[in-house]
């Protein structure tokens, strides 16, 4: 098997695996073996067929890396809709109990069940609708709709 073979039988093993992965960072070091292997078609010395594959793989991860597509987001599970259905959801709450020093908070009917629900800093405690902004344990967290922002 001559050297241009290898390294793209190399990328190929790379994009399959990368398949399973979803992180595209095996994706970039495939294309650097990629390079590898344009520079050994080229008739390149072994040592620059290396350097070639290492540098671009280099660049390219590089470049993932400050691409929106290599920057993880860490957002708070109690405020993200993908982890949490219920928030972005409405409910009614028919009246508040203001305990002083405290967040107001009231019982409700939501889903079937009662829930605590207090209200989040900004919101009015009012009776009417409410959106669900945040969900902490067995707590919902809630704003007025005309303060949601939507």
């Amino acid at each position: 098997m001559t050297d241009w073979m290898i390294w793209f039988a190399v990328a190929c093993v790379l994009i399959i695996l990368e398949m399973a992965t979803g992180t595209f960072y095996l994706l970039m070091i495939a294309i650097g073996t990629a390079a590898g292997g344009i520079a050994a078609l080229s008739g390149a010395s072994g040592t620059w067929q290396c350097i070639v594959a290492a540098v671009l793989a280099a660049i390219s991860t590089f470049a993932l890396r400050r691409s929106r597509f290599g920057k993880s987001e860490n957002l708070d599970a109690s405020r993200d809709p993908g982890v949490n259905l219920d928030i972005g959801q409405t409910l009614e709450v028919a009246e508040w109990r203001n305990v002083a020093g405290a967040a107001s908070t009231a019982r409700v009917m939501y889903r079937g069940a009662l829930w605590d629900v207090e209200l989040a800093s900004g919101g009015t405690a009012v009776a009417g609708q409410f959106r669900i902004q945040e969900v902490q344990g067995n707590r919902l967290i809630v704003i007025n709709n005309n303060a949601a922002g939507n």
